[in-house]
């Protein structure tokens, strides 16, 4: 193993800490309650703006600095921008029982509301997405706009068997959470359209597993094991009261497109899809230029 100072992985996750400082957010830990702690990026206390909120959801991966970088250089001029590390992402943890997704929400919304964020649109990606319709659903009263990117809320059992058998694995932690650097090639294989991954040494991504991947491991397995959507064979979901917009990108081997058509029309009139060329299941890291714009479109107007 490198030392952290050889590290690769460690100096670029320095480079994306000054990234988010350069933007205007500072990192911070809150206790939202007796057994929850989120770790999170936004406004420094106490510094009002007047600028809209917007709440950026990270998918199952690596903690959210590694996931948002280009969404808060670009948005942050015209939003105050709130990007929470999960339960068990980065510095945020519990010591509840609680695993699903729907325990995520309550989290986050317990720190919003702790931080004094009365009203706020959302954006989450992939898992991200997940918790983002559940805040949506629960409190139609605080969330303005919902954005849903490459996230398959409408899966079903058969959805998430072909996703197991597309990348060859009997279960989703040897997917989701590799442990091995041909493991983490086979994700990055699904995940990004241009192969990203297949030429890169051994020593890198073992070190990338190593940093972002191993913490905490035993308890993300929990979080993909408590999941409650996609575990019926029937979709069980209602169109949100917001105006939603979801992005997907054309090539998307974890989500493929037909979730995407599907989940618009589950959404209803309220919805929208845009989808995006040439991009899998990242496209806010594969063409950052054009999700930002289609971001701000939606929350600002043309």
């Amino acid at each position: 193993m490198w030392p952290s100072f050889l590290s690769l992985v460690s100096l670029y996750g320095g480079y994306l800490r000054r990234c988010f400082s350069a933007a205007g957010l500072s990192q911070q830990t809150i206790d939202i309650d007796d057994e929850t702690t989120i770790a999170f990026w936004g406004p420094k206390p106490n510094k009002s703006t007047g600028r809209p909120s917007l709440l950026l959801l990270h998918g199952f991966g690596p903690m959210a600095i590694w996931q948002w970088r280009r969404q808060v250089q670009f948005l942050a001029h015209d939003f105050d921008i709130y990007v929470p590390d999960l339960v068990f992402f980065g510095g945020s943890t519990t010591k509840s029982a609680e695993r699903t997704e729907v325990f995520q929400a309550i989290s986050v919304a317990k720190l919003l509301e702790k931080i004094g964020v009365e009203k706020y649109s959302v954006l989450g990606t992939s898992y991200g997405g997940f918790v983002a319709y559940h805040m949506a659903r629960i409190w139609p009263e605080r969330i303005e706009k919902v954005i849903i990117a490459s996230s398959g809320v409408n899966m079903r059992r058969k959805d998430n068997d072909a996703m197991l058998k597309r990348a060859n694995v009997e279960k989703i932690d040897e997917f989701l959470l590799p442990m091995t650097a041909e493991q983490l090639r086979t994700l990055m294989k699904l995940a990004v359209c241009n192969g990203a991954g297949r030429r890169m040494p051994d020593f890198f991504l073992n070190d990338f597993i190593h940093k972002l991947y191993l913490e905490n491991r035993e308890e993300k397995i929990e979080l993909l094991k408590s999941l409650t959507l996609g575990r019926e064979d029937t979709i069980n979901l209602s169109p949100l009261f917001q105006e939603v917009l979801i992005i997907w990108g054309d090539h998307d081997q974890l989500f493929p497109l037909e979730m995407a058509k599907e989940l618009k029309e589950i959404m209803g009139e309220k919805s929208r899809l845009e989808v995006m060329k040439d991009a899998s299941h990242v496209p806010q890291i594969e063409d950052p230029a054009e999700f930002n714009r289609l971001v701000r479109t939606f929350l600002c107007g043309s």
